[in-house]
């Protein structure tokens, strides 16, 4: 990443470029829970805990900028905002699903 937080795009290869968009622990798993749908911040920071409303926020504002996430305001009272994947997150969907493939061929007890 540079100073403002966005990916260069002179990467060495395809896999590093990846892996900059999926950095940190948290970001696999926000992008796990909104795979199911839309989520507001309380249910992804319920969903995740012991996640920091800051991290949270990070990893949100990262994957938003990214073009990963879609963020929608609802100016009605109570305000409250919504989180989707884009296209673009729901074509991550196959390389987590061999994500989860590969662990469970490493160790059986694992679900989901």
């Amino acid at each position: 990443m540079n100073y403002e937080g966005t990916l260069m795009l002179n990467k060495k290869c395809a896999l590093e470029y990846t892996l900059d968009i999926l950095e940190g622990k948290w970001t696999i798993l926000i992008l796990r829970d909104l795979a199911s749908g839309v989520k507001r911040f309380g249910e992804l920071r319920h969903s995740l805990y012991p996640i920091s409303p800051k991290t949270l926020t990070d990893r949100l504002r990262m994957l938003e900028e990214q073009r990963i996430i879609m963020r929608t305001i609802y100016s009605e009272v109570p305000l409250h905002v919504e989180y989707e994947l884009t296209a673009r997150g729901r074509s991550l969907e196959p390389i987590f699903e061999a994500m989860k493939i590969w662990a469970r061929s490493q160790d059986a007890s694992l679900k989901g």
